[in-house]
């Protein structure tokens, strides 16, 4: 029996360090470990080689003569990917991350006789505002909305990391039967559970991993520094990859705020550092601030999960995706989104209270463990598949 074939499409550079790359992963592993004979198409960085084998699937890694122009370097990736479809041996599935190429194969299913996915973790009628402000009340943005809802309209079923996620396809008319949460997770063997750090002898350790985006709450983490410093002794490593503009702002603000010694601004890690890095912290912060694409449009941050993982006590925003991982007050504390008083209170309180920090972590950890893996959402994912495949 011949292996059933699945594109794969994503405009996100793969591997690497972003949460996108982690989430990619687990998947193709899945599709690969159940006999899926897979293409990945992304883009290509001028290091990474052109065609290449992960695991079993193959990579095509396109090349942009478009520059450092987004949209032009979007439209050159899709053009790309329906180049391969028109000559390549047909597909049962098709299955694309974004409307980058998304759009187009959603157009072209019926003509080339695959089923479509489209796996929704942001929008980029959302996103894109917050990595360049100037497209923000522009006719090209409304376009872009009209393209998501074209291929939302056009894909059989569709993917999201929570439940916020869903309800805002719901409200774009998207059919909630069409719909599956899929919430990311966690490998326990790349991220094993660590004991909490002595409390004496050092200087305790904030730890925040991720992007360093605007959505993120940064501005809140630095104002809250001063705050806790007024009681005691703290520092903050802000660990992530950001656009050129996100990280002179930020190493600005911390800079204004006189508080160089305290915050150091790092480089993204190899996600198998991660684990690691976070075993080193004390507390560990996911600061999303109040905004359409926290609150609206939804997230699933990897972070968080992989902070409850190895075993450190968490602050968040209390926010609904947030929620949907986190039990307040059981496995985190959780603040009132952009308030850096509150956000300062609940991590003094953690600092404060030994006996609350390890039933925070002990609890985090066991919910991840059990609730928050990979292999579950793997096994969410080939269930669409399976659905997918029936006949009509």
């Amino acid at each position: 029996m011949n292996k059933r074939r699945v594109l794969y499409t994503a405009f996100d550079l793969f591997p690497s360090p972003k949460g996108a790359s982690i989430h990619i992963l687990h998947f193709l592993r899945a599709l690969v470990n159940n006999k899926y004979d897979v293409q990945l198409i992304t883009p290509g960085d001028g290091v990474l080689p052109a065609e290449d084998n992960f695991e079993g699937a193959r990579i095509t890694r396109i090349a942009s003569a478009a520059g450092n122009n987004f949209l032009d370097r979007a439209i050159q990736f899709g053009e790309a990917i329906m180049d391969h479809v028109a000559v390549e041996t047909p597909y049962q599935v098709v299955h694309y991350r974004s409307i980058w190429g998304g759009l187009q194969l959603a157009l072209a299913k019926n003509q080339y006789g695959y089923k479509t996915l489209f796996e929704v973790n942001g929008l980029p009628s959302i996103e894109l505002k917050y990595h360049y402000p100037g497209i923000q009340g522009t006719v090209l943005l409304d376009k872009i909305r009209e393209q998501e809802l074209a291929t939302l309209q056009g894909s059989d079923a569709i993917i999201c990391p929570s439940r916020v996620t869903a309800a805002y396809l719901i409200s774009l008319g998207v059919p909630e039967k069409r719909i599956t949460v899929i919430p990311n997770g966690v490998s326990q063997q790349d991220f094993p559970q660590a004991t909490l750090l002595p409390t004496e002898g050092h200087i305790p350790v904030i730890l925040y991993i991720g992007t360093l985006a605007d959505w993120q709450g940064l501005d809140i983490l630095i104002k809250t520094m001063p705050l806790i410093l007024a009681q005691q002794p703290i520092h903050l490593r802000i660990v992530g990859r950001g656009r050129s503009r996100q990280r002179k702002t930020l190493a600005k603000q911390i800079s204004k705020a006189g508080l160089a010694e305290f915050v150091s601004l790092e480089e993204a890690v190899p996600h198998h550092e991660v684990a690691g890095l976070i075993a080193q912290a004390d507390i560990c912060v996911s600061p999303l601030g109040y905004n359409d694409r926290n609150v609206l449009q939804g997230c699933c941050p990897i972070k968080i999960i992989e902070y409850m993982a190895v075993g450190r006590p968490l602050v968040a925003s209390n926010l609904p995706v947030v929620r949907e991982l986190v039990r307040e007050g059981q496995d985190g504390l959780l603040f009132t989104p952009n308030d850096p008083e509150d956000l300062a209170c609940k991590i003094l309180k953690i600092l404060q209270d030994r006996n609350l920090a390890e039933r925070l972590a002990e609890n985090a950890a066991n919910r991840a463990r059990e609730q928050l893996t990979w292999h579950i959402a793997q096994k969410k994912l080939l269930k669409v598949y399976q659905h997918l495949e029936k006949p009509a």
